[in-house]
């Protein structure tokens, strides 16, 4: 439903991220506790909900070179247009959560990426790599070489910078557009214009999944004290508004037309 409301408003793409996966499928911190068939489900279930292309969060890849590879493949057959694979120690932790994590060798990692990229069966299904080190030249360093492996788009952690010069500098040391998360100063101190400048692929992950978890919270607190739905702190959507983005005119078009044996 999420994503089915990123599309109607007018975004280019929808991605799914390991950290709403976890928060909203299993009610869980993201620390790669869902597995790999459920982070399908939900991929496979975005991909048939919408008509704009999916960026699918792989954390890392499930495994080593080798498991990268049917990940790949079962994440373009679930729909996917580009994954997003990063270079942490399995399994992963949020950085935005810890103060720190640990990453595999930059050559594992390559050996990783080079693997995505044999693997995927579509020219054009793109292979984010992520590098989780907090290191600027680290990350730079790091990103030439994924990039050299095969990565089309290379995707810093937000930590890692706390400037557009920073960006900038990856930018032009990869030589390839940027993926940011925009997250922490990101979010609130890059223009959109400097966004442009760097990034060929950027989300702001958090704001749907905490906008409804804000809504919920307020809205569920007031009906639980007062068993009423009269004093709502957050309007709701009207009932027909809702059962007409959700598809039923469609079905009950369907229904009309296939099912001959129904009044």
């Amino acid at each position: 439903m999420s994503a089915r409301l990123i599309e109607e408003a007018g975004f280019d793409a929808v991605m799914t991220s390991g950290f709403g996966i976890s928060a909203s499928f299993l009610g869980e911190p993201d620390a790669e506790l869902y597995t790999m068939t459920e982070n399908l489900t939900v991929v496979r279930n975005v991909a048939g909900a919408i008509d704009v292309p999916l960026v699918a969060d792989i954390d890392t890849g499930y495994g080593n070179a080798i498991n990268v590879m049917r990940t790949v493949r079962e994440f373009e057959a679930a729909g996917a247009s580009a994954v997003i694979l990063e270079d942490q120690l399995a399994p992963k932790r949020c950085p935005i959560c810890v103060g720190g994590v640990e990453v595999i060798s930059s050559e594992e990692a390559e050996a990783k990426i080079a693997a995505a990229a044999a693997a995927r069966r579509n020219p054009d299904t793109l292979i984010v790599a992520r590098t989780d080190v907090v290191d600027p030249a680290e990350a730079i360093a790091r990103g030439k070489a994924y990039v050299a492996a095969g990565a089309d788009i290379i995707q810093p952690i937000s930590k890692c910078f706390s400037s557009i010069d920073g960006l900038r500098a990856m930018r032009e040391g990869c030589g390839v557009p940027l993926s940011l998360q925009l997250l922490g100063w990101l979010e609130k101190d890059l223009s959109p214009d400097e966004v442009a400048e760097v990034a060929g692929l950027a989300t702001f992950p958090l704001v749907p999944l905490m906008t409804a978890a804000k809504a919920l919270r307020e809205n569920l607190e007031v009906l639980a004290r007062d068993r009423s739905a009269a004093a709502l702190p957050r309007p709701v959507v009207a009932h027909n508004d809702f059962i007409d983005f959700i598809g039923f005119p469609q079905i009950e078009e369907l229904q009309m037309k296939y099912l001959k044996d129904r009044p």
